[in-house]
């Protein structure tokens, strides 16, 4: 298989609410809007990630899976976490789900959640301590200077 494209699609009853979330808070933008679907396209991104808001009863959801998202993280990777932090969660006041803080597996993350739940991951990599920095199969941190 060669996809074209990958992403995630929110299952919700709050789509409206949901899109409207991710876009001013995460600027993405939209591309495609319905009142049962919303796809969207991440502002002036390096790299084309998208993301859709589904309306979880719609017709094209399989009988018995049309339930609300659960279980789902979204990670984003950002230049400066600590930035992102003071904007979502000191500026906007962002659910806060887990405070700032540095791991030794090689992230200093925050999380949030969106109006549905949904977990969202705010990470910059960072150098891990020794002992993880060997279960890496290649270096994606940047030495600090």
């Amino acid at each position: 298989m060669k996809p074209s494209s990958f992403y995630p699609v929110i299952l919700t009853e709050r789509v409206a609410e949901t899109a409207a979330f991710y876009v001013e808070h995460f600027r993405f933008e939209k591309v495609f809007e319905a009142d049962w679907y919303v796809s969207l396209k991440l502002a002036g991104a390096e790299q084309s990630f998208e993301l859709a808001v589904l309306d979880a009863t719609h017709a094209t959801i399989p009988n018995g899976y049309n339930r609300n998202v659960q279980g789902l993280i979204l990670n984003f990777e950002v230049e400066d976490v600590d930035a992102e932090y003071e904007r979502l969660v000191r500026r906007s006041k962002l659910p806060l789900q887990l405070d700032i803080r540095s791991e030794d597996f090689g992230q200093r993350h925050f999380i949030v959640s969106d109006p549905n739940g949904v977990l969202i991951d705010v990470i910059t990599v960072i150098p891990p301590s020794q002992e993880y920095s060997n279960q890496y199969a290649e270096e994606i941190w940047k030495q600090e200077s």
